[in-house]
């Protein structure tokens, strides 16, 4: 049995169709749940779905993605700056 959860855009480069698959072993639904769960947190599914809610004015999502990219650039030089001692 194999979980899988359609993913929207386009179809990735490896051919399954843009879909994410879990393999169920041993009847073991739960884990393969827990594992479904983990790679669509790694893919932002939830971060989209979250998002997609309700709309999101142009210039709104214009200055949230500004906002991120500020916090992304002091995210990378607090770990620059420990990874070289400061």
């Amino acid at each position: 049995m194999i979980l899988g959860a359609p993913m929207g855009g386009a179809p990735q480069q490896n051919g399954d169709g843009g879909q994410v698959q879990v393999l169920v072993r041993d009847n073991n639904v739960d884990q393969a749940l827990k594992a479904l769960k983990k790679k669509l947190q790694r893919e932002g599914v939830f971060r989209e779905m979250k998002l997609r809610r309700h709309y999101e004015k142009p210039s709104e999502r214009r200055a949230r993605e500004a906002a991120e990219a500020v916090r992304r650039a002091r995210k990378m030089e607090r770990k620059r700056l420990e990874r070289e001692g400061f």
